[in-house]
């Protein structure tokens, strides 16, 4: 299973996957093992949407997480593109995985992790000022990611844990989306959205692709994948390793 691109260093990959497998042990079963993740290889260019494509339990959600550092792989290669040096993230320290996902590898969610009591409009700021853009500028930035993302201003000073799960996912996509990650990983983003919203989050998704961001993505509705996507990978492992 594989997407490979061209070999042009003009056009060198963003991130770049080689022999990744990825198998569960259960532990209290007995050590079953559910495979996941078989012989995956691809590669992702500036300035590409690579979608993932499969029934559910193919691994897709599975893939991005290895990618994103959450799980361990059992075996193969993934090199992501850091500081402009292509950086294995398999055995990179804990640290550089940190620094790795601040500066160059931005994660969207439909599920938001929000911290107790911090508001809305703060959220989506501190990405920006963890880069040291200043105060005025990054809250300049973010009230215009909240307007563009329908998320009404009586909202932007309170805690999101009590907002409705659609205004969650997009204060989730307005903190990945509002700094200019050179890699974006996208695991269902628009899922539960109304139209109105998805065609928003769609926009947010193709100004990203057209300014040069990698990106890997998934998405179940035909339409969006049709919007993003410049390629897809389709994927089930159950074949693959049959």
């Amino acid at each position: 299973m594989n997407a490979m691109t061209s070999s042009d260093p003009q056009n060198s990959p963003m991130v770049q996957v080689r022999g990744l497998r990825k198998s569960f042990i259960l532990h209290t079963q007995g050590g079953i093992e559910i495979p996941a993740l078989h012989d995956i290889d691809l590669e992702v260019p500036r300035g590409e949407c690579l979608v993932l494509s499969g029934p559910s339990g193919a691994g897709k959600s599975s893939l991005l997480r290895c990618l994103y550092g959450n799980y361990a792989p059992s075996a193969g290669s993934i090199r992501i593109r850091h500081l402009d040096k292509p950086t294995e993230i398999v055995s990179a320290e804990p640290r550089l995985v940190l620094d790795i996902r601040r500066r160059t590898l931005g994660f969207v969610s439909q599920f938001l992790r929000a911290i107790p009591r911090v508001p809305a409009l703060e959220l989506v700021m501190e990405p920006l000022l963890s880069h040291a853009v200043e105060r005025a500028e990054a809250k300049r930035r973010a009230c215009a990611m909240l307007t563009r993302l329908n998320i009404p201003e009586r909202l932007w000073h309170l805690a999101p844990a009590t907002f409705s799960g659609g205004e969650q996912q997009r204060i989730n996509i307005a903190r990945a989306m509002i700094f200019d990650y050179p890699i974006l990983l996208l695991d269902e983003p628009t899922a539960s959205l109304d139209p109105e919203n998805r065609a928003a989050v769609v926009a947010l998704i193709v100004e990203a692709r057209e300014r040069g961001a990698a990106m890997i993505g998934i998405f179940h509705d035909r339409e969006t994948r049709d919007a993003v996507a410049t390629r897809v990978l389709a994927m089930d492992h159950r074949k693959e390793a049959a």
